[in-house]
């Protein structure tokens, strides 16, 4: 069984649906970050960077860190979702999510919805970025039926929870047709409903 150590964000987000996905029997371990639980000395021993989603395989005792090496543990155990003959574009994808498309959306979070009319440079920085990742992904998908071509996979699954919360955005995701297209069709899948709704039963995906 899998143990999910974890809060209701788009990278823990990430997690419960691929267990979803996949079919694995978990358990969620809430970890509260507003009380600062996650710089408890038991949780950092877990994560250096006091960072969750982590998960432990209680087959094997393992604990994993960073959610992008966790989808591809579980990618790899389950042998799904992660062809090998796709992954270097896979891996492309999923760095992208890892190194880009969460950490610029993330500031976008900070300066545009929790801190509003705390800085004009930073508000102004990242919404420009987080405007310019939403046409990437579009330019992506119109040409691709998923990130990494045209089976679903990990890096899908990483970077949806973040588009998610588009509704912070204020950028209208209803603007970008190829990306609402991929954003809607995910959102459809029974597992990604499950696992969005792992923290709240009465959480449904919002519509662009």
């Amino acid at each position: 069984m899998i143990e999910l150590f974890t809060a209701d964000t788009p990278n823990g987000k990430k997690i419960s649906i691929m267990l979803e996905e996949i079919g694995y029997d978990y358990k969620v371990t809430k970890v509260d970050i507003s009380e600062d639980e996650q710089f408890k000395p038991e949780f950092i021993k877990l994560s250096p960077f006091s960072k969750i989603p982590i998960i432990t395989d209680h087959d094997n005792n393992k604990s994993i860190f960073e959610s992008g090496a966790i989808l591809i543990y579980l990618a790899e155990k389950s042998g799904k979702l992660y062809d090998q003959q796709d992954r270097l574009k896979i891996n492309q994808w999923l760095m992208a999510q890892m190194g880009t498309i969460g950490p610029m959306i993330g500031q976008h979070h900070q300066f545009h919805h929790y801190n509003p009319g705390k800085s004009e440079f930073g508000e102004e920085r990242y919404f420009k970025i987080a405007k310019r990742i939403y046409q990437e992904l579009d330019n992506r998908l119109k040409v691709s039926k998923f990130l990494a071509g045209e089976k679903y996979t990990i890096a899908d699954i990483a970077t949806w929870p973040w588009l998610a919360r588009h509704e912070w955005h204020d950028i209208g995701l209803k603007n970008f047709k190829n990306l609402s297209r991929w954003y809607v069709d995910i959102s459809k899948r029974d597992a990604v409903i499950k696992g969005y709704q792992f923290m709240s039963k009465e959480d449904l995906p919002p519509q662009p």
